[in-house]
């Protein structure tokens, strides 16, 4: 009994250490279980937002695509001043309703009068576009502004593109504003400045649209939230150009490290008793939730810098890389050369076959082009049927050549597009950096002066830059 009670202290020290850092460990793994979930749910969150608003800046550049598709078309500039009503509806409003889903099409006369009104698919009298004007204004008076400055160029050495674009209100919704002047796609139709004809399109933020938005990146719940509705952490506001909060597109959250807690949950319970398991356990359930996240950033990253149509470079990295190909040319004695192509008469499969053949030539195209080059070089989609290609380690300009000739060579062979067997030929414009002050934006602009006297002798071939080229374009060159 004396022993006993001389006993009792120590094991209740020994008892009471146990537990204190049983508890300890378990609030430790507690703890660091805690801040995990809510640093996961945190970074997922944020990367949720970034990719659900590249998706939106996306569907805005798509409306201004497709609304570029016919604006920029000989056909509209002569049938929109000729007054052909039919034409209009079969061309430029109900079928810009039906294939693309604009919901709204106006046409506007140089003085901004309306000749042609079109609402989710019906035609209406051109006077009812006065019950949008007071919205559409501002954006219809920028594009007007923009037409009567003088012509820019943008960075490619083209002219900067006569549209302007916003989000705004209609009817109560938040909508997509895309405006631009129908303009002749060749020299065959002559329009006075000042004479340009708007073509207006307005594609509504509905809860379809987004979804279809949010499906690109797994993203579920996604719906519209007016201004009177509570928001949540997962969602973006939708803001005009004047910095007007319209309405916010929302989700549901994907809560990566809440999920993993749900899960583990069991084995949490169960590691009361298996304290050893439990920590192994959490270790690795830690590991995968953090290579997850890793994974979906890396995701994130190849996405803002790969074209998605072909899983090309995008311009972005195109320009990052030919930047560094030629800071490294300019420590040794190799030279950096740049191919600039473009399929010849792209325009005419799209108009010919569809918008779907002319993506699948584009994605058979970039595989032809990586297919040619070396490991060690670049092939880039920069826009639309536009390739660039970065060789390294060129000695002089007959190696630039001697690519070229076998692009032009793979390029000859047949498409096969659906159902037709197609042939395609391309120009390209060959640039070679001078030395060691070469300049990237410079080496582009001469690849795109060449490209563009390769087009004008007759196509299907290459032309390399000459210091000459510089004079003619100016020589050439209206006023």
């Amino acid at each position: 009994m004396s022993r006993r009670l001389q006993r009792s202290p120590l094991t209740f020290q020994v008892t009471l250490t146990v537990m204190a850092l049983a508890i300890f460990a378990l609030a430790m793994v507690v703890g660091f279980g805690f801040y995990a979930t809510v640093q996961a749910d945190s970074v997922s969150l944020e990367r949720q937002k970034i990719l659900f608003a590249n998706g939106m800046r996306d569907r805005m550049a798509a409306v201004d695509r497709e609304q570029e598709s016919i604006a920029v078309w000989d056909d509209s500039v002569i049938n929109a001043k000729a007054g052909n009503v039919d034409w209009m509806i079969d061309n430029i409003s109900v079928w810009m309703y039906s294939y693309y889903g604009h919901d709204r099409v106006y046409v506007l006369d140089a003085a901004d009068r309306p000749v042609h009104a079109m609402r989710e698919g019906n035609v209406l009298a051109p006077a009812r576009y006065s019950e949008d004007e007071p919205v559409l204004l501002p954006t219809v008076e920028r594009v007007r502004r923009l037409i009567r400055e003088p012509a820019k160029e943008d960075l490619a050495g083209g002219p900067v593109k006569l549209a302007a674009g916003d989000l705004v209100e209609l009817d109560g919704k938040p909508a997509i504003l895309s405006i631009m002047p129908l303009v002749p796609s060749s020299d065959r139709v002559i329009q006075t400045p000042g004479s340009e004809y708007l073509h207006i399109s307005v594609d509504f933020i509905t809860d379809a649209l987004l979804a279809k938005i949010a499906g690109q990146y797994l993203l579920a719940g996604a719906r519209l939230l007016p201004l009177s509705q509570p928001v949540g952490g997962a969602a973006i506001p939708l803001v005009d150009s004047h910095g007007v909060i319209l309405a916010y597109a929302g989700w549901d959250q994907e809560r990566p490290g809440s999920a993993l807690v749900r899960e583990a949950g069991p084995a949490l319970i169960g590691g009361a008793l298996l304290a050893a398991g439990v920590l192994a356990f959490l270790l690795r359930r830690l590991r995968r939730a953090s290579s997850a996240l890793q994974t979906s950033q890396a995701e994130a990253q190849y996405l803002a810098f790969h074209d998605t149509l072909t899983g090309l470079p995008n311009r972005a990295l195109f320009e990052d890389r030919l930047r560094r190909a030629l800071l490294t040319a300019s420590h040794e004695t190799a030279k950096v050369a740049l191919l600039y192509l473009d399929l010849d008469r792209f325009k005419h499969v799209n108009d010919t076959l569809g918008h779907p053949a002319g993506d699948e030539l584009v994605r058979q195209t970039a595989a032809r082009l990586q297919q040619a080059i070396r490991e060690v070089d670049t092939v880039a989609r920069l826009g639309g049927d536009e390739f660039a290609m970065i060789l390294i380690d060129v000695d002089d300009i007959r190696g630039a050549e001697d690519v070229s000739e076998g692009l032009l060579q793979k390029l000859q062979e047949p498409f096969k597009l659906a159902d037709d067997q197609v042939f395609v030929s391309a120009s390209i414009g060959i640039a070679l950096s001078t030395g060691p002050d070469a300049d990237a934006d410079d080496l582009l602009r001469k690849a795109d002066i060449a490209l563009y006297e390769a087009k004008k002798n007759g196509r299907g071939r290459y032309q390399v830059f000459a210091g000459d080229m510089d004079d003619l374009l100016l020589r050439q060159a209206p006023g």
